[in-house]
C-alpha cells in the first residue's frame, strides 16, 4: 500500500497552487481512515475537439487521483460552454451553439480514455442541474459574492482598465463553476494554473452553504514546442494525442534539452530523483542529452499508442535523422506509364502527400519536397540521394519504367513506381 506521504508527493508532484497542502494530507488520512474516497472534479469546456498534450498534464494529474483509488469526475460543461470562460480573454468570447458543444464533447469522451480509466471515471455534464436553477436560485447564489469579489480577477481589471466591453453573463461564468462543485460535493478541483480564481470560488461557495470546502489544485500551462508560447494548435505547437506514432516522436525529438526535462515531470511517470540523475548527467557530459530525449519520445508515444508502435517510430526516427537513411518501410504505389510530362504539383495531390494543389505549392516553394527518379531496379536509401525542388512549374518527364522516391517535409516519405 502506499503511504500517505508517497501519496502526497505524487499528487502534488508538478502542481503550481495547493491550496491548502495541509487540508489535502487531512483529507487524504481521512479517506484512508474511512474508505470514503475523495471525489475529484475537473471542468471541461468543449470548445475544441481536439487534445493535444498540454491537456493531458491535467488529465494525467486525475489519473494519478484514479490510480489511489479516488473517485474522478470528468465535468464535460455543455451549460457553462454557452457562456464561454473569459479566463484569459482579452474580449469576450463567443458563446458556441449547442450543436458546437454536443460534437466536441463526443470527441473529448472518446480522447480522454487514452488516459484515464473508463470504469473508473464519471463523466458529467453540468446542465443537468445548472439548467434546473429557477431565477431565485440564481440570485441566493450571487448573494454569497460581492462585485468587488468577482472583479478581482486579474483579467476582469486588465479589461476594464483597457475600457474593453466586460458583460454582466461574463461575472456569473465562475460563480456557475463554482456551484458545479456544490452539486457533486467535491473534496478536490483541479484546473490549470489560470482556473485558480475560479477553483477558488468554488471553495467559498462550497464553505457559504455549509459543505466542506475543496482543495484547489493547479498544473502548469504546458509550453508549446517553441518552448515559448502556451501548446496550442492554433500555434502550431503542439502535440496532438491522436497524430501518428512517427508525427509525435518527430514533434518530441525536436524540443530543446532545456524543455525535454519539463516534458519529462510532467508528461511521465519516472520519479523525480532519476530525472534530476538524468539532467546532472547531461550537464556533466557523462551522457548524451539526445539518448534521454529519445527516452523521453519512446515513453510518450508508448502510452497513446504501445510500445511497438515506439519502437518503430524510434528506428524509424535513427534511421531518417541520424544516420540520414530513408524508411525501409516507406509506403509504395503503382501508376501507369503518363501519357507526357507529369506535373510534381499533381502527383503530390493525387498520391495523397498533399492536401490541395495550392498546398503542393506552398510546400514546393519552401523547398519541403525533395525527390530522385532512377530505374526501378536502383535502391535509393539515403536521404542525400534526393535532391530539393523549388519550382512549382517542375515537371517530371516519365517516359520508362522507373521509380520516383519522395520526401514531404521531415517526416512523410513515398514511393512512386511507373510503368510496372
Amino acid at each position: 500500500m502506499t503511504s500517505l506521504a508517497e501519496q502526497f508527493r505524487r499528487l502534488t508532484r508538478g502542481c503550481v497552487d495547493v491550496v491548502t497542502p495541509e487540508e489535502l494530507r487531512d483529507r487524504l488520512e481521512e479517506s484512508h481512515r474511512t474508505g470514503r474516497p475523495l471525489v475529484v472534479k475537473a471542468g471541461f469546456d468543449p470548445t475544441a475537439p481536439d487534445l493535444h498534450l498540454g491537456h493531458t498534464v491535467l488529465l494525467r494529474k486525475m489519473k494519478h487521483f484514479q490510480v489511489l483509488g479516488h473517485t474522478v469526475v470528468f465535468l464535460i460543461g455543455d451549460f457553462t460552454g454557452l457562456i464561454g470562460d473569459p479566463t484569459g480573454r482579452s474580449v469576450t468570447r463567443r458563446p458556441m451553439t449547442p450543436e458546437e458543444i454536443q460534437a466536441n464533447a463526443q470527441t473529448y469522451r472518446q480522447q480522454v480514455f487514452k488516459i484515464l480509466d473508463p470504469d473508473r471515471t464519471v463523466i458529467a455534464f453540468n446542465s443537468r442541474w445548472l439548467a434546473a436553477l429557477r431565477a431565485e436560485d440564481i440570485v441566493r447564489l450571487c448573494a454569497h459574492f460581492t462585485v468587488a469579489r468577482l472583479l478581482a480577477r486579474e483579467d476582469f481589471q486588465r479589461r476594464m482598465a483597457e475600457a474593453q466591453a466586460l458583460f454582466l453573463h461574463e461575472l456569473l461564468y465562475p460563480l456557475m463553476q463554482a456551484y458545479d462543485s456544490v452539486a457533486l460535493r467535491a473534496d478536490v478541483e483541479l484546473g490549470g494554473q489560470d482556473q485558480l480564481f475560479n477553483l477558488l470560488v468554488g471553495r467559498d461557495l462550497q464553505r457559504a452553504i455549509g459543505q466542506s470546502p475543496q482543495i484547489c489544485m493547479t498544473v502548469p500551462l504546458l509550453e508549446g514546442l517553441d518552448g515559448v508560447e502556451k501548446m496550442s494548435k492554433s500555434l502550431g505547437n503542439y502535440v496532438g494525442i491522436t497524430e501518428p506514432p512517427d508525427m509525435m516522436f518527430g514533434k518530441l525529438m525536436s524540443i530543446s534539452d532545456t524543455l525535454m526535462w519539463r516534458y519529462y515531470e510532467l508528461l511521465t511517470d519516472i520519479p523525480l530523483d532519476e530525472i534530476e540523475r538524468m539532467k546532472e548527467d547531461a550537464r556533466l557530459g557523462r551522457a548524451n542529452p539526445r539518448d534521454f530525449k529519445l527516452r523521453l519520445a519512446w515513453t510518450i508515444v508508448t502510452e497513446y499508442h504501445g510500445p511497438e508502435a515506439a519502437e518503430t517510430a524510434q528506428r524509424r526516427f535513427v534511421e531518417v535523422f541520424s544516420e540520414r537513411r530513408l524508411p525501409t518501410d516507406m509506403p509504395v504505389t503503382r501508376r501507369p506509364l503518363p501519357d507526357g510530362p507529369l506535373s510534381l504539383v499533381t502527383l503530390l495531390v493525387e498520391e495523397g502527400l498533399a492536401p490541395s494543389r495550392s498546398e503542393a505549392k506552398r510546400l514546393i516553394q519552401q523547398g519541403a519536397v525533395t525527390l530522385t527518379v532512377v530505374p526501378v531496379s536502383q535502391e535509393v536509401e539515403l536521404a542525400d540521394q534526393l535532391e530539393r525542388v523549388t519550382d512549382i512549374e517542375t515537371n517530371l518527364s516519365v517516359t520508362r519504367p522507373c521509380k520516383a522516391v519522395l520526401r514531404v517535409g521531415k517526416r512523410r516519405f513515398k514511393t512512386i513506381i511507373f510503368g510496372q
